[in-house]
């Protein structure tokens, strides 16, 4: 098989995956829906959907062959993803049991670091999913069956929920689906995380089994680790052999000028701050 060939086969192979995480995530909907008993919850899978999928799309769209550009791009989203992460998703597992919630923040960035080293051993392999995407699933599967478990003592769907989802599901989407076109691969499969919070809350909720706050803390505390690891993993280096590093050279750069790189190391920055600083003024604002 031709190196073209492998990757038409892999892009399939992804495109397919997405499309049947979105099948069980509609099936699902309409049975809850049609159930009526957690129109709640499903506002929320819903609207974590939306969020990851449609700046998915626009990441998909963006130039990645301009270093300032991307490192922009990156840098307001990773800002923006450990702000929030930091703001809304580690306080939550906390919140249930302090000390698990704790050891299971540590397994989720120690695990997202494992899967990040060992991930390299397997780049060249035709895997259906690549090592981002693989991270961004299991945060949202996680997080999606604590969601599931304790939705009723959610809070109505307001702008402080919209925004603590919207915040870290739609920046991890956007340089997600940017990293992914960059690469030449298929942003469809993006569609697994983004309707996986949905898929694991409304499975949850049908099945409806109990579970004790330590084990909420654990679990929680794992896909917040998870998702704090990949935040970190979207800071922009501006390094030899990085992506910006690369996209200098595209660009017509010289990749190793101190001046190019040292220039765009103030940019990422300026960019993750202003991302950072872009989720505290809308909780601000908000309140």
């Amino acid at each position: 098989m031709s190196v073209t060939q492998s990757v038409a086969a892999v892009r399939a192979r992804t495109s397919r995956l997405g499309v049947v995480s979105l099948v069980a995530f509609l099936a699902l909907s309409a049975y809850v829906f049609a159930a009526g008993d957690a129109r709640k919850l499903l506002g929320i899978a819903w609207v974590a959907f939306a969020a990851m999928g449609g700046a998915a799309a626009l990441g998909a769209r963006a130039d990645n062959e301009h270093p300032t550009g991307l490192v922009w791009g990156y840098g307001l989203a990773s800002g923006a993803m450990v702000a929030s992460s930091a703001a809304f998703l580690v306080p939550q597992a906390i919140g249930y049991a302090p000390k698990p919630g704790g050891f299971g923040i540590a397994a989720g960035i120690l695990v997202g670091f494992g899967a990040h080293t060992i991930g390299h051993l397997v780049t060249h392999r035709d895997l259906p999913l690549d090592r981002t995407t693989a991270e961004l699933a299991a945060h949202s599967l996680t997080a999606g069956s604590i969601i599931g478990v304790v939705y009723t003592a959610m809070p109505e769907l307001g702008p402080l929920l919209g925004l603590a989802i919207v915040s870290h599901k739609g920046p991890a989407g956007y340089a997600a689906a940017r990293r992914l076109t960059a690469q030449g691969r298929s942003p469809m499969m993006l569609l697994l995380p983004a309707a996986g919070v949905g898929i694991a809350a409304l499975a949850v909720t049908i099945l409806s089994f109990p579970t004790g706050a330590t084990f909420r803390a654990v679990v929680f505390g794992f896909a917040a680790g998870i998702f704090l690891h990949v935040a970190m993993d979207f800071l922009p280096e501006c390094e030899t052999g990085s992506e910006v590093h690369a996209a200098a050279e595209r660009g017509g750069h010289d990749g190793h000028d101190h001046e190019v790189l040292d220039r765009l190391r103030l940019h990422a920055v300026a960019s993750t701050a202003l991302g950072g600083l872009a989720v505290a003024a809308a909780w601000l604002l908000l309140q």
